[in-house]
């Protein structure tokens, strides 16, 4: 028997080395279960790059644009918001250190994005010019505040669905609105009724909220690390700027709000300024 334990020993050694192995390699891959957001380097999607071992979290850019980085001394990763309007091929982000700056590429594939039209009132789409200066002035203000880059948050990514109700596969659509081209759809838009509460999908700080032409009441959600949320079409808002939310709390209701056909919520989330699928960072 005591023969018989020593032959097999090696084996339980190595399968035990190669469960402690596991999970190093799927993070330094961006594969394998519990990792948020799911990889998908196509536009709309998220890339995940391996940076290597260091003993600070290294600081990472997409053109001038900071990403964030999560992991640990063993293994670092950049997560890579990848814009809609991406062009299939090879990409490029940077990686400044102590011995110069390096250049890690990736590969960006090709998705096919499915067409919506929508009738809405004619006003919403052919803008008279106060409500075309006021969408400007709206606009160049939401730009300002995606660009919010806070500390990186602590703790997984995967965030909870915002408020119960059917998710739509609305992501990436393109939008024809009275027969008009616009540009994609850049959120998941839930079917619920008014009233429904809305809740923070993960920690955050809220960093702006107001009622906006084409987006209704909207509340901005700080992440950390460059990554937002964005719930529109509110029928009321019940916090403030500055106000830090536990996951699961209220932060308003489901309205009609802004340019809507109906009752629901848009839920977009943007990482490194890039508007990506909230599917990804959601259970199945």
């Amino acid at each position: 028997m005591f023969s018989s334990s020593r032959l097999q020993l090696p084996g339980r050694r190595r399968a035990l080395l190669a469960a402690a192995a596991w999970p190093l390699a799927a993070r330094a891959r961006g594969d394998g279960p519990g990792l948020w957001p799911r990889p998908a380097a196509v536009p709309g999607g998220v890339a995940r790059l391996d940076l290597g071992p260091a003993a600070e979290r290294p600081r990472a850019f997409a053109d001038d644009v900071p990403l964030l980085v999560v992991g640990d001394a063993i293994s670092w990763t950049a997560l890579v918001g990848i814009p809609l309007s991406a062009t299939p091929g090879t990409a490029r982000i940077r990686v400044p250190g102590a011995g110069g700056e390096r250049e890690i590429a990736y590969d960006v594939a090709g998705k096919q994005y499915t067409e919506q039209h929508l009738k809405v009132p004619p006003r919403t789409v052919d803008l008279s010019p106060a409500d075309l200066a006021r969408h400007e002035r709206e606009r160049a203000h939401q730009q300002q505040v995606i660009a919010t880059f806070s500390a990186p948050p602590a703790g997984e990514l995967r965030m909870r669905q915002p408020t119960p109700g059917r998710r739509s596969s609305s992501f990436g659509l393109r939008r024809f609105f009275n027969g008009q081209p616009r540009n994609p759809h850049s959120g998941m838009d839930i079917a619920a009724p008014t009233g429904t509460p809305v809740v923070a999908p993960m920690p955050a700080t809220v960093i702006d909220t107001g009622d906006y032409f084409f987006n209704g009441r909207t509340v901005w959600l700080d992440h950390g690390g460059g990554l937002l949320s964005m719930m529109c079409h509110l029928s009321r808002i019940d916090v403030q700027n500055g106000n830090r939310l536990a996951v699961g709390e209220r932060l308003g209701a489901v309205g009609a709000t802004g340019r809507v056909t109906g009752p629901h919520l848009h839920w977009t989330v943007a990482l490194n300024r890039a508007s990506v699928d909230p599917a990804l960072f959601l259970e199945a």
